[in-house]
């Protein structure tokens, strides 16, 4: 009988209430925390293998675009010495 009413004391008084804010901010720091210790950060010699890769890619574009752009500028200035021609 005394456990049916302390049981139902503690439910009936409210719980002491919390700061929104706080509470809501620290959770989204421990779940951030918690998260970024599940990541697989790369090792030093991944990190400058794949630097490495997209420098080359980059360097490769740049060549690709700048030949196309050589390309059709000459078919665009041959189109306007036969325009002129006319």
């Amino acid at each position: 009988m005394a456990d049916e009413k302390k049981e139902q004391q503690s439910a009936k008084t409210p719980a002491k209430p919390k700061a929104k804010g706080m509470n809501r901010f620290t959770r989204w720091f421990r779940e951030m925390r918690s998260e970024l210790k599940k990541v697989v950060w790369p090792t030093p010699k991944q990190i400058l293998n794949n630097t490495i890769v997209a420098l080359s890619v980059m360097a490769v574009s740049a060549v690709a675009i700048w030949l196309l752009d050589q390309v059709g500028g000459q078919i665009f200035q041959a189109i306007r010495t036969l325009g002129g021609r006319l």
